[in-house]
């Protein structure tokens, strides 16, 4: 029998990708990685903070978990479709020590892949071809990608400085108010950096209700806020769980970025549509992680009080050495990042590229989070105040701001 493949690479045969994997938005930031790959390969010392990356370890008691519960053969089969009940009654004992916030484990909370996974799922969930979810601008980028992924279209929330960022819900148009079934929020925000008061839920709140829109609010920063102020939960409004859900990962608050722990809060009905979607995609995280999460939550959080500090400590001695470069912003009252104006004569991608050209700094363009992003620049607070410092002298030497 003939097995000679005589297929030529001339052949016919192509592979296509389905529609709407081409109707994905483009990874604006990979182009970013790129250029400073391109410099770290030439022998630079570039400074990164334009990465959203934690830059220290998981805490070690959480390691250890995850050490112990490696060796149990029952985490060694298939975990639970849903996930474990004790880390589901882990967070749930979080959100009511941290939030005041009464969760049923078990109807109320949904285990994720992360975070982003529950952003990009959302839209599946909840929106047919044609159908409308408002977006933050600038907003996370991967919120696009969900609405793409469900044939959606998008609405632009602008977030603008003197309206602190937070969306005015009386500049949305009576049509699009209409359409939309789902919006996203964010606080404290990425990129901005800024959070959001009580009252602003609060008013989120009333205004799903009335429109009949599902508030997807995307927490991922929440255990990082300044000046002695914890961030407020979406969750903390009343009738929140009426009209939507929170998400919330372990990313930031231990620095598990790697380690993929996620959940959804709120709505039972939103949360019961998680999960049947993800019983179709997956089955639950690895029990061994599951479990150093739950140890995580329930265990000491003196370790996410020295991370906040330490985050704090790098955001003064940031601006401490911003202001003697004339380099003028507000200090951050959340997240990890800073929002940067982008001086006279530049755009957000032209310093960008400036500043890891000729500084060799690299910092995030605004115009990556969406149009209004256009006129910043965002700086992560992901490297020690030392690194910090010299990359304001750095930038300082180029006279931009003289």
């Amino acid at each position: 029998m003939n097995t000679t493949n005589n297929m030529t690479p001339n052949s016919a045969f192509q592979i296509e990708p389905a529609e709407i994997f081409k109707g994905l938005p483009t990874q604006f930031f990979a182009t970013l990685v790129q250029k400073v790959n391109h410099e770290i390969a030439a022998g630079h010392d570039v400074i990164n903070l334009g990465q959203g990356n934690p830059d220290t370890p998981t805490p070690e008691h959480i390691v250890k978990e995850l050490q112990n519960a490696a060796t149990n053969p029952l985490y060694h089969k298939y975990s639970p479709f849903t996930g474990y009940s004790f880390l589901k009654e882990a967070i749930a004992k979080r959100y009511l020590d941290d939030y005041g916030v009464v969760l049923d484990p078990e109807t109320e909370v949904a285990i994720l892949f992360g975070g982003k996974t529950g952003l990009v799922e959302l839209p599946q969930i909840l929106l047919n071809p044609g159908d409308l979810c408002l977006v933050p601008d600038p907003g996370y980028p991967d919120y696009w990608s969900g609405v793409a992924l469900a044939r959606a279209e998008m609405s632009f929330m602008p977030l603008l400085q003197d309206h602190g960022y937070l969306p005015d819900y009386s500049s949305i148009s009576e049509q699009d108010k209409a359409r939309a079934k789902l919006m996203f929020l964010n606080y404290p925000n990425n990129p901005t950096s800024a959070t959001a008061p009580l009252s602003f839920y609060e008013d989120t709140v009333e205004f799903a209700a009335k429109h009949g829109i599902v508030v997807a609010s995307d927490f991922a920063y929440g255990a990082l806020g300044f000046d002695g102020h914890r961030p407020v939960s979406f969750l903390q409004a009343p009738g929140a769980k009426e009209v939507g859900i929170e998400l919330y990962t372990l990313s930031k608050t231990y620095n598990m970025a790697g380690w993929r722990v996620g959940f959804a809060l709120g709505n039972a009905k939103v949360i019961s549509l998680i999960n049947t979607l993800q019983d179709h995609m997956y089955v639950s995280l690895f029990g061994g992680i599951q479990s150093a999460a739950a140890v995580a939550l329930t265990s000491s959080q003196a370790c996410v009080e020295q991370l906040v500090g330490r985050y704090e400590s790098r955001r003064n001695a940031l601006y401490d050495a911003l202001d003697h470069i004339g380099w003028q912003a507000t200090k951050p009252s959340g997240s990890f990042f800073s929002w940067l104006p982008v001086p006279k004569g530049h755009t957000s991608v032209s310093l960008s590229d400036l500043l890891l050209k000729e500084a060799k700094v690299a910092v995030a363009p605004g115009v990556g989070f969406g149009k209004y992003g256009e006129g910043y620049v965002r700086l992560g607070l992901l490297s020690p105040e030392d690194r910090l410092q010299e990359a304001a002298e750095r930038i300082g030497k180029l006279g931009l701001f003289a």
